[in-house]
């Protein structure tokens, strides 16, 4: 038996959890037993369990390091988790603050991911189709 003491409202209670068999747990508050009904649990889901009988082949694509930003760059991290659809400028490129670099799909939805600083893209950190998480760096812009 597990055994818990509570104070409430100024009373003091020793609460021992006893066995619980289907829904009724068998509990003594202060030596006095009770059997208290549970809420049903929620069946568990059925697990669906996939046998593969090919052998398949993953080719993954190798992880490009950016060099580390410098004094005075600028570094676009994606905001939330999502995938890169599309890659609006190239390495060199010059960039207003408010152009639209990439488009990240996140919920289903297209999130326009703006500059944020006049500049010149210096190194691009993802590739179309590349899945992200909150913080990781798009891009740099110099």
């Amino acid at each position: 038996m597990k055994e818990y003491k509570y104070k409430i409202n100024g009373n003091e209670y020793t609460i021992a959890v006893g066995d619980i068999e289907n829904n009724i747990a068998h509990v003594e508050v202060n030596g006095k037993a009770y059997d208290v009904e549970l809420p049903e649990q929620p069946k568990a889901a059925a697990v669906k369990r996939v046998v593969v009988t090919e052998e398949t082949t993953v080719v993954a694509r190798p992880v490009k390091k950016s060099a580390p930003a410098a004094a005075g760059d600028y570094v676009i991290a994606s905001p939330l988790p999502g995938v890169i659809k599309e890659i609006n400028v190239k390495v060199g490129q010059q960039v207003k603050a408010d152009d639209v670099v990439c488009i990240l799909e996140a919920m289903k939805m297209g999130n326009e991911i703006h500059a944020g600083k006049d500049g010149v893209v210096k190194s691009i950190d993802v590739a179309k189709e590349d899945s992200v998480l909150e913080g990781t760096t798009i891009m740099v812009i110099a």
